[in-house]
């Protein structure tokens, strides 16, 4: 659970970054900025930060315990976790943008040229694609994920394809503005709306307001974690049950 302290501790992070982010010019930010404050968030002390264990530089190391910080892919971690889950416990710490404010910058002059907010919030069930990435470490002990979610200015240059040059755009840099929630997926049943009610995968994408493809992907985790059987057929569909 997020507290005040954990709120003024990664607002000042954000300041302290900021600032030297800023010294230097939007021109020459560095991309990851987010995983940049996420990572002084957990650990302060860059003696911990980027350590080699075994053949594999971990984000942070301190305790015999490591912290990665992955804002996407989560199929780059998989070697990782092939190595680092057989001696040590991991927290994987993916963020999750809550609210999103888009700022367009020309990216000769990086002058702001428009500003607003998106429409989405963060869900989570934003991570389900993700964690199919890693499906087969779900169930590993050793195995920790935790969803931050955090209101984030996203800075887009204006070089895109489309006439306003929007579409097909690149992303300069995402900057954390306020941390608003931290959950811990240590029960994936957490995915699962109902525990009495039988269901279709179509009738999980609209109870979980997501579309079926992110619908098919999670209950195909739910069932290789043992958390939902198919038990019964109807016409094409399967129709699914909670388990435990």
């Amino acid at each position: 659970m997020i507290t005040n302290e954990n709120k003024e501790k990664f607002n000042n992070i954000i300041g302290k970054i900021y600032q030297i982010n800023s010294s230097k010019g939007i021109g020459t930010y560095n991309e990851k900025t987010l995983h940049k404050v996420i990572k002084s968030y957990y650990e302060e002390n860059e003696d911990f930060q980027e350590i080699k264990v075994d053949g594999y530089v971990a984000d942070i190391f301190k305790n015999n315990n490591i912290i990665e910080i992955q804002t996407r892919a989560f199929n780059k971690l998989v070697n990782k976790l092939d190595i680092f889950l057989k001696k040590y416990k991991v927290n994987v710490i993916y963020p999750i943008a809550y609210n999103k404010y888009i700022s367009w910058i020309d990216e000769n002059t990086f002058e702001e040229k428009s500003y607003r907010k998106s429409p989405k919030v963060g869900k989570i069930t934003d991570v389900i694609l993700e964690l199919y990435k890693i499906k087969k470490f779900l169930n590993n002990p050793n195995l920790k994920i935790t969803l931050l979610f955090i209101d984030i200015k996203e800075l887009r240059y204006l070089n895109g394809w489309s006439k306003d040059k929007k579409k097909g755009s690149h992303r300069a840099n995402q900057i954390p503005i306020n941390l608003i929630d931290e959950i811990i997926l240590d029960d994936y049943s957490i995915f699962v709306p109902s525990k009495d009610i039988d269901f279709t995968s179509k009738e999980y994408a609209k109870t979980m307001k997501i579309t079926i493809h992110r619908a098919q992907v999670i209950l195909n985790i739910l069932k290789y974690l043992n958390i939902i059987e198919v038990i019964r057929k109807e016409k094409r569909s399967n129709i699914y049950k909670y388990k435990k």
